[in-house]
């Protein structure tokens, strides 16, 4: 192969790569300002109306993402996914003990962001095989698939309620 002809073929990969690289980038971009408050981006203070927490679940269950804050000295926030389960609400990080897990374990109260609603609440880890097992059934049903880690001992399931006065 002649030298200008080595030269043509690593310039075309070289011009493939670069647009390859900026379509990715201009893709990243797009679904991050379009889709922010799906993803799992952690945030500051909630902003909202604080609300008693309603008898019925049902609006705040069927929400696809709420919005949960921690830590009240330097407020947290991060975009979960929510299930009900025995009349309670429930927050889940998997195997990944996440920052709002930690702090959590330090502090159990919490707020919780639904529409423009505030729900001041408490955290309790969940332990109850039992109750793991119906929150796995939950979580399929709404999202379509199982937790990837079903061990209740191993991964961070929390049950949210009402706060002890």
């Amino acid at each position: 192969m002649k030298t200008e002809e080595r030269f043509s073929a690593a310039m075309g990969l070289w011009e493939k790569r670069l647009v390859r690289r900026f379509t990715t980038t201009g893709l990243m971009g797009l679904l991050v300002m379009g889709c922010a408050e799906y993803l799992p981006i952690s945030g500051g203070s909630l902003e909202g109306r604080v609300s008693p927490l309603p008898q019925s679940l049902d609006k705040i269950a069927q929400d696809n993402i709420i919005q949960l804050e921690t830590r009240a000295d330097e407020a947290y926030s991060v975009n979960l996914w929510v299930v009900e389960v025995a009349s309670h609400l429930h927050v889940f990080a998997g195997d990944n003990k996440a920052n709002w897990v930690e702090d959590i374990q330090q502090n159990s109260n919490v707020r919780l962001r639904s529409g423009d609603e505030i729900f001041e609440l408490a955290a309790v880890r969940v332990n109850d095989p039992t109750i793991f097992a119906a929150f796995s059934d939950a979580w399929e049903a709404k999202y379509g698939n199982r937790p990837q880690n079903e061990s209740v001992e191993e991964t961070y399931l929390y049950r949210l309620g009402a706060r002890n006065p």
